[in-house]
């Protein structure tokens, strides 16, 4: 009976874990402790048009990763609202992308394009990016489909 009980105990955690895998979030751009966007306020990038830090005490998950914010009045737009402020790409870089690669980003290189934030590896990648956004934002769409689920080290 408790090889029995233990065996379906076993299943069970297996099943949930593998479950888990299947319904995972977009895969996102994250530090070791699963903040994103370098830290910096996702509602800031659009308004104050400008990178501004997060705070520890003011954050909201979204798609398994942590977001920090400037201020409770941020978070809670970001709350009502995620699809709006979280980042193209799962934060990875735009340029990027448009190779099939992901790359981390510093928070500080960052473009609105109709109402959605993408951010760049760093300010001289986001001058190269900004050459022709229109093509750029067509070669990420084509290659993040087949990149999203894979490990940027696998790239």
């Amino acid at each position: 009976m408790k090889k029995r009980f233990t065996l379906k105990a076993l299943f069970t955690a297996v099943a949930i874990t593998a479950s888990s895998f299947s319904f995972a979030g977009v895969d996102t751009q994250t530090d070791s402790n699963d903040v994103i966007l370098a830290g910096h306020d996702a509602v800031a990038y659009f308004t104050q048009n400008k990178p501004v830090l997060g705070q520890a005490q003011y954050t909201a998950v979204h798609d398994d990763a942590i977001y920090r914010f400037s201020s409770a009045q941020n978070r809670d737009a970001f709350n009502a609202n995620p699809e709006k402020y979280a980042p193209a790409y799962g934060g990875f870089c735009a340029f990027g992308a448009t190779f099939g690669k992901k790359f981390d980003i510093d928070g500080k290189a960052f473009e609105i394009v109709d109402g959605k934030l993408y951010v760049n590896k760093n300010p001289e990648v986001y001058k190269a990016w900004k050459k022709d956004i229109p093509k750029h934002l067509i070669e990420a769409n084509e290659q993040w489909p087949s990149i999203e689920f894979t490990p940027s080290g696998e790239l």
